[in-house]
């Protein structure tokens, strides 16, 4: 699970557009950390994405693609200027192919203090007998 076009900034991966396309808005947009643990019956991922909460959080899936876009709302403080700053804010975008493995239909997600949590539950085998008859 690797995203593409990315640059490192003070421990975030920036992503950059490709060239040839244009975004609409001039935010900045890095690639949130995600931890994957493997479970018996379903894999879990957890996004970090401090800021975001389910009224900024998009989660989409197309074709066998997770598409996860967060925005998030910079905090103004009226009369005061920003004197030094460590963190850099901006939105989150990445993407995921799912495997067949997924039981697309019962994908949940959960948000809770910045965290993404989607919980992709393991589908069951298909297995399909076939008739055989006597010619």
């Amino acid at each position: 699970m690797k995203a593409d076009n990315k640059i490192e900034k003070a421990g975030k991966q920036e992503v950059t557009t490709p060239e040839g396309v244009e975004r609409m808005e001039t935010r900045r947009v890095f690639v949130p950390r995600v931890d994957v643990r493997e479970k018996e019956n379903e894999t879990i991922l957890l996004a970090d994405m401090p800021g975001i909460s389910e009224n900024t959080l998009d989660v989409m899936l197309e074709k066998n693609v997770l598409f996860i876009r967060g925005r998030v709302n910079r905090e103004e403080f009226p009369g005061r200027g920003l004197a030094y700053q460590e963190y850099e804010v901006g939105d989150f975008e990445r993407s995921f192919t799912i495997s067949d493995e997924v039981d697309k239909e019962n994908i949940q997600a959960k948000v809770k203090d910045g965290v993404l949590i989607l919980h992709l539950p393991k589908a069951l085998p298909k297995t399909k007998r076939i008739t055989v008859t006597a010619m």
